[in-house]
């Protein structure tokens, strides 16, 4: 059953970073990535947008050094889920990628400044991704688990690890993706 529901929630990340849908990753796909979350933050803010950049591309690169790529330097589904599994939540390495992207993230898309995701910094995150509000909305209600009307660091980091390591369906980590992750 845990198995099933890492390889869903995989399945649906491959998605998610497969910018192209052309049913490959590539090192495009993960720069594509970052340069959609960097239209969030403003221009001048190149430090950040460094940050974010860099973090996408250390995910790349694991792939690359877990040989998941092909001749090609293209990553399939099976290879990105089997990699996922083997090597991106390995504590060390999940370590080492995901407070990057979860620090450069809520630097990018905190645009006031408060050290916390308002709902309409959440909700225009997932409007760039071209997910609607009607879906983001119910999502950052979940996330903000005090009802504090914001997202804090600490709930935003503790959503992303259910979403990576978390094996409770009903875990409102699973909503990250902006919709509903829905146990089959």
């Amino acid at each position: 059953m845990a198995q099933d529901l890492s390889e869903r929630k995989f399945g649906i990340l491959f998605d998610w970073f497969d910018r192209t849908s052309d049913g490959w990753l590539t090192r495009d796909d993960f720069e594509q990535m970052a340069a959609l979350f960097n239209t969030l933050a403003p221009p001048e803010d190149q430090e950040n947008r460094n940050a974010t950049r860099e973090a996408f591309l250390r995910w790349w690169d694991l792939l690359s050094e877990a040989d998941a790529a092909d001749a090609e330097q293209r990553v399939g589904r099976p290879q990105f889920l089997a990699v996922m599994s083997s090597h991106v939540i390995h504590p060390d390495n999940f370590k080492d990628i995901v407070p990057r992207i979860i620090d450069s993230l809520m630097r990018v898309v905190d645009t006031d400044g408060s050290g916390t995701l308002s709902a309409d910094e959440y909700i225009r995150m997932y409007d760039a991704l071209g997910v609607p509000p009607s879906t983001s909305t119910p999502a950052f209600h979940l996330i903000d688990r005090d009802h504090d009307g914001s997202i804090s660091h600490d709930e935003f980091r503790t959503a992303i690890e259910e979403f990576y390591l978390g094996t409770d369906p009903e875990a409102a980590g699973h909503h990250l993706l902006g919709s509903p992750f829905e146990p089959e």
